[in-house]
């Protein structure tokens, strides 16, 4: 695995269901799942931490884990890009299900020490 990953984090009005959706969403992703079809990326729940790395209940996060230790550049363009997919996983949610979809903050984390 990587070093350097992308880790989507939904607030705490997310649902497993909507874990779950918002992961297969970004494995539809068409430059995500060429990526993990050549072995450069993989996309993966991983459960929640706090700031110590203690485990966060039951929430989860998704992370997009980089294989081969991927370059800034190729870094801050796939956080734009993952950044983009979720607010359309969020606009189409909005259009399918009651109220308000999770809101989420997607960043750039080290892997090894992800919080």
């Amino acid at each position: 695995m990587a070093d350097q990953g992308i880790r989507v984090r939904l607030d705490g009005t997310a649902s497993e269901s909507d874990i779950d959706a918002l992961r297969k969403w970004l494995e539809r992703e068409q430059r995500l799942d060429e990526r993990v079809r050549a072995g450069e990326l993989h996309i993966l729940e991983r459960p929640r931490t706090d700031e110590s790395g203690a485990p966060m209940g039951i929430g989860m996060d998704i992370v997009v884990a980089m294989a081969g230790g991927a370059g800034a550049a190729v870094c801050k363009e796939l956080l734009e890009y993952v950044k983009r997919s979720v607010e359309e996983w969020r606009d189409v949610r909005r259009g399918v299900e009651n109220g308000d979809p999770p809101t989420g903050r997607v960043d750039i984390v080290d892997l090894h020490d992800d919080r």
